[in-house]
């Protein structure tokens, strides 16, 4: 098969190694970079081995003609260069989140079926070998379930920066908490009827009317419900910023240091957030005497993968959906629902209101 060419736009954290994957797998060949900034992608491609660069999108994709665009830039753009990219009849890589609004992440959808081309969404813990059996203990808990999880990021100097970029156009709750809710969507199989929201700005340095701190709840239609807290900004606290536990009538399942100890890292840093080191698994089983009759179990994942691998298995992913015609109508549409929650979080903060999905 002759090497797919892929057109990486952004060449950021994700853009970065996402190129670095499209650079090593067999199947694909870089057509070229894209990025805001020259420094960026002129590192990259010293990196890579010279693809072409380019500061435009709109240039970049006429001249090149690949058979592959990677969208890694900010969230205001996800829907136009996807949109754009479909219509050249190019397969997409979109990062999370699909769209701005739901609106634009039906229209993505709708045209990469009538167009027959295959889109992948930047859901990276769906590939996370250790999150995936964290979805897969949580199944096995009865129903209903309490999904905890947050996503706080003491973040400062160009960390800041870019949050403060960030929340020009979306919120944290809505720009991380896509890949959360997706996860609890996973853990219940169940609908989503209703989220409720509170939220907070905490800074000046901010637009007026966006908040740098925000907690969603959802409500499933099998009595499942989950939270999601995230906050982003350098008055964030370093305690308890890493929560993820789930609760159902038979147990409990939790990403926990070996021993429940406190962890000793760095809330800015995303990959500290996605790492689970030990997945702990506790059973509410009792015998006679109303004790325990199980001991915790503990999974060690301190093997998993790192940022780099886990990026190379999202574009293995992509490849073979491209190759042998993968149906991906399913991992579309979560993506659009998982957008349509956090979008209802933030409608339900603005308001005040409980919103009905």
């Amino acid at each position: 098969m002759q090497a797919l060419r892929v057109l990486v736009v952004g060449c950021g954290n994700m853009g970065t190694s996402h190129a670095r994957a499209y650079a090593s797998l067999p199947g694909y060949e870089l057509a070229g970079l894209v990025s805001r900034g020259p420094e960026s992608r002129e590192r990259l491609a010293r990196e890579l081995g010279g693809p072409p660069t380019f500061a435009s999108f709109e240039a970049a994709l006429e001249a090149t003609k690949p058979d592959v665009v990677s969208i890694n830039s900010y969230p205001e753009t996800h829907a136009s260069y996807c949109l754009a990219s479909l219509e050249a009849g190019c397969h997409v890589f979109l990062e999370k989140p699909i769209a701005n609004t739901v609106a634009e992440a039906e229209a993505i959808v709708e045209l990469a079926q009538s167009r027959k081309r295959k889109l992948v969404v930047g859901y990276i813990l769906r590939v996370h070998p250790a999150w995936m059996r964290f979805v897969e203990l949580a199944r096995g808990l009865g129903k209903p379930l309490v999904m905890r999880m947050n996503l706080n990021q003491q973040s400062r100097g160009p960390q800041w920066e870019t949050h403060k970029s960030l929340m020009q156009t979306m919120s944290p709750i809505v720009d991380c908490g896509v890949h959360y809710v997706d996860v609890m969507c996973q853990m219940t199989r169940a609908r989503p009827v209703r989220v409720s929201a509170i939220g907070a700005r905490l800074s000046d340095e901010i637009d007026a009317t966006m908040y740098n701190y925000g907690q969603l709840q959802v409500s499933f239609d099998d009595g499942s419900v989950g939270w999601y807290e995230a906050g982003w900004g350098p008055m964030m606290s370093e305690t308890a910023f890493f929560v993820k536990d789930v609760i159902g009538p038979l147990g409990s399942v939790s990403i926990v240091d070996r021993g429940g100890s406190e962890r000793a890292k760095d809330s800015s840093k995303v990959d500290d957030h996605v790492t689970t080191s030990c997945l702990r698994l506790h059973s509410s089983h009792r015998d006679a005497s109303g004790a325990f009759a199980r001991q915790d179990e503990f999974f060690d994942m301190s093997d998993e993968p790192d940022h780099d691998e886990l990026c190379k298995r999202e574009q293995a992913f992509l490849l073979d959906a491209i190759v042998n015609d993968r149906d991906l109508r399913d991992h579309m549409q979560d993506a659009v629902e998982s957008l349509r929650i956090v979008l209802a979080a933030d409608e339900a903060f603005r308001s005040g209101k409980t919103i009905e999905l």
